[in-house]
């Protein structure tokens, strides 16, 4: 017979900006794993930007979140009854059946956490997802070089602080980072070892850049999009790459703007700007954790996590997460 367990559905698809109305906290009886299949309960769960393109009906790389039924996302548990070869209870596991205390799913469908170097939340983040989007879009998309000078949009975020960091430590010449208000641009500049940062609440993001980055901008990694990106193509240099990883401010907009006034500059500089799914990159993970993995068990890599306790505080999580509350990885601990 099969556990009572708790889950947060989709109720609601939101119109701009989502609410705690968008989500319901329900409560279920969960079957017995079948053949192959495995029972985990869950004790780490992320909470990602990504989820609000999931919530829409537009067509997009990925499915849809359906009404009615539990969210998806990132998440690390511990075997619990294994109906499957290979694995045995206590194994810890990440999948991506989140967003729910405990989950019945396939076995091949979940990667085993066997020599982990750091603690299991870190493989949603530093080591997770975030983090191999950051390592496939400088190396591959973004075409890395020495010296080069970096600049990256929302670099508290978890994908953005292990940009710049990878990046300093491949070689890149400078690093340079944008943030919302000054605690998270001390945290940028101050502990994760960026050269410089600006600080959009601030205003004039061109002539911010402009000082931080006088030698002009190599290779732009956008998490934002908007404005951002818009004066980081002003700043490119001549075959300078840009890396389209998110578009944060756009995410809840119900009319989009027009997109930048200056992309002729891509003509005049002969620059590339190329979109990034990490799922296209999925042949990098092994190079990702053997790369990334010894930088962050030796205490090179500074990541920051805000977490939340509880199921019930994920829809706020996620609501903070998009207007930028967090610093770092946005992560819920059952």
């Amino acid at each position: 017979m099969g556990i009572t367990t708790r889950e947060i559905l989709f109720a609601e698809r939101p119109v701009g900006e989502p609410t705690l109305a968008t989500f319901e906290l329900t409560t279920r009886e969960l079957r017995d794993p079948g053949e192959g299949e495995i029972l985990v309960r869950n004790a780490w769960l992320s909470v990602d930007p990504y989820m609000r393109g999931r919530m829409s009906t537009a067509k997009s790389y990925v499915a849809g979140f359906e009404l009615g039924k539990a969210l998806q996302g990132g998440a690390v548990g511990e075997v619990v009854e294994s109906n499957a070869e290979g694995f045995a209870p206590g194994d810890l596991v990440v999948h991506d059946l989140g967003w729910r205390e405990h989950a019945v799913l396939k076995a091949a469908y979940a990667r085993q956490l066997e020599s982990p170097v750091a603690p299991p939340q870190a493989y949603l983040g530093v080591l997770g997802m975030p983090g191999h989007t950051a390592y496939a879009g400088l190396t591959r998309v973004g075409e890395l070089g020495p010296g080069m000078t970096v600049f990256v949009s929302a670099a508290a975020g978890a994908v953005g602080s292990l940009v710049g960091q990878a990046a300093k430590k491949l070689g890149a010449g400078r690093v340079i980072g944008s943030a919302g208000g000054p605690e998270k641009v001390r945290h940028v500049v101050d502990e994760l070892g960026f050269d410089a940062c600006i600080d959009y609440k601030q205003g004039d993001i061109r002539g911010q850049l402009k000082a931080a980055a006088p030698d002009g901008v190599d290779l732009y990694f956008d998490n934002v999009g908007g404005e951002h990106l818009e004066v980081a193509i002003g700043r490119l240099n001549l075959h300078a790459r840009v890396v389209i990883c998110g578009m944060i401010s756009q995410y809840n907009a119900t009319d989009l703007p027009a997109g930048p006034r200056n992309l002729i500059n891509l003509v005049t500089t002969r620059a590339r700007m190329e979109g990034l799914l990490v799922s296209d990159h999925a042949d990098l993970l092994p190079e990702f954790l053997a790369t990334v993995g010894p930088w962050v068990a030796a205490g090179e890599i500074t990541y920051r996590e805000t977490i939340r306790e509880g199921l019930e505080s994920a829809p706020q999580a996620f609501l903070d997460l998009l207007a930028g509350a967090n610093t770092g990885k946005m992560l819920i601990e059952l």
